[in-house]
């Protein structure tokens, strides 16, 4: 293969693993290139939840504070309520600061900010507006990527490693003809919605269970609230031929206190935007020269605000592994499957978890769930088993660190070379 710009590891994906990864890189003295099908971050974005985990991984990246000064909502917890009731109330002020809650911030302002960092390092090659077309190979092992532009133009990037952090529907993942693992274990999509609510304060993440429906709430910066409607699997083409007018009568009964907002401002349904919840967990996350990561390796529920936080943490994980496969002068494919072996059991138990989540508070009515529920939600709520899944959702099964004393220094001379 030749080339037209050598580097040492090309991303392709500048979500929040595929940015997080490249600074972490970058600060550590290696050489990126990172390539974004998109040309900017001006469209509609609904993964804002940052957990402790999340929030620890960019504060360490430094640009947590930034983000978060351009508009951000912070929120003690999460609640399930059935009516009026509170179930479950779980209050991240236990866990005690500086992550002692959640944080709604625009993704935007995330990636807005992490592009920004990586942009005040000379080896950083950002090609933005460029979708990946070919994942080239030498012998067995993966060399670069091929991307094209808007107007057909294409450009090669020669690796030594190549990173597919372009999402759920991953491109490098088809590329190198992984499995994506697409398991339909959720019983419920999530139709996704937004409203102007000035004077609305909602400062927990809630699940409301009101007539047969549950529906996710939480507040957004400016003055929003971020709403979703769980709907059966697979069923929302039957749901939304029922027309507007009966969608926004079934959403006002599920949620009264905001009936007046959803009938001035749900006008029709390209207001509403499905999200089709399944898990996957991509065959293999690591090849030779190819690593996984975010939710190109494993895509989960929205319940829980996992996702943004294990594309973080993922990154956080891959590395040192990186940079110690990268010293190792020829990229050697079993340094690059330690990742694999550190992360797969935390993203496992996410995955039994939410599962078990989404049973217990989404679920259709069942009279024993219905029975159970509220015994199950004392429980967690009056034993130390609350702290305990506390600290599991916020920071996952192992706590991840960020690996700072690698930054700015000289582990990674030799990848240079």
């Amino acid at each position: 293969m030749t080339d037209h710009h050598p580097t040492d590891v090309c991303v392709v994906g500048a979500g929040p693993a595929g940015l997080a990864l490249s600074l972490l890189l970058l600060r550590s003295g290696v050489r990126v290139t990172l390539i974004e099908r998109a040309s900017g971050f001006d469209r509609e974005f609904r993964g804002e939840i940052l957990q402790p985990g999340g929030m620890a991984v960019l504060d360490a990246l430094g640009v947590l504070s930034a983000a978060s000064e351009r508009g951000s909502r912070a929120h003690h917890g999460f609640q399930l309520l059935d009516g009026a009731k509170t179930l479950l109330d779980i209050d991240y002020r236990r866990l005690g600061p500086p992550y002692d809650h959640l944080l709604a911030v625009g993704q935007r302002h995330v990636l807005e900010e992490l592009l920004s960092a990586c942009r005040r390092h000379p080896a950083f090659t950002y090609w933005g507006g460029y979708r990946l077309a070919e994942l080239p190979r030498e012998g067995n092992r993966f060399a670069g990527a091929v991307a094209v532009g808007g107007a057909g133009e294409r450009r090669t990037v020669r690796a030594r490693v190549v990173v597919g952090a372009d999402g759920r529907y991953s491109k490098a993942r088809r590329l190198a003809g992984i499995d994506p693992g697409r398991m339909d274990v959720f019983d419920q999509d999530v139709v996704w919605f937004k409203v102007h609510a000035p004077g609305v304060t909602v400062d927990r993440v809630r699940v409301h269970r009101r007539s047969g429906q549950a529906m996710l709430v939480y507040g957004s910066y400016p003055d929003h609230l971020q709403i979703g409607w769980t709907v059966p699997h697979g069923s929302w083409s039957a749901v939304a031929a029922r027309g507007i007018l009966a969608v926004k009568r079934e959403l006002s009964t599920a949620l009264p206190e905001y009936a007046d907002l959803i009938e001035e401002q749900i006008t029709e349904l390209s207001d509403l935007t499905l999200l089709d919840v399944f898990a996957g967990r991509a065959g293999q996350w690591v090849r030779d020269g190819l690593v996984l990561i975010g939710d190109a390796a494993h895509t989960h529920s929205p319940l829980g605000a996992q996702g943004i936080n294990l594309a973080l943490q993922d990154a956080a994980v891959l590395h040192p592994v990186l940079l110690d496969a990268l010293c190792e002068g020829a990229v050697d494919p079993r340094a690059l499957d330690r990742f694999t072996t550190l992360r797969a059991p935390d993203i496992d138990a996410v995955f039994r978890f939410q599962v078990t989540q989404s049973k217990a508070m989404l679920g259709r009515p069942n009279p024993v769930a219905d029975t159970v529920r509220p015994v199950l939600a004392r429980l967690i709520s009056r034993t130390a088993l609350g702290g305990f899944l506390t600290r599991r959702i916020a920071h996952g099964r192992t706590p991840v660190q960020v690996r700072t004393d690698l930054f700015e220094s000289d582990h990674h001379t030799k990848a240079r070379a």
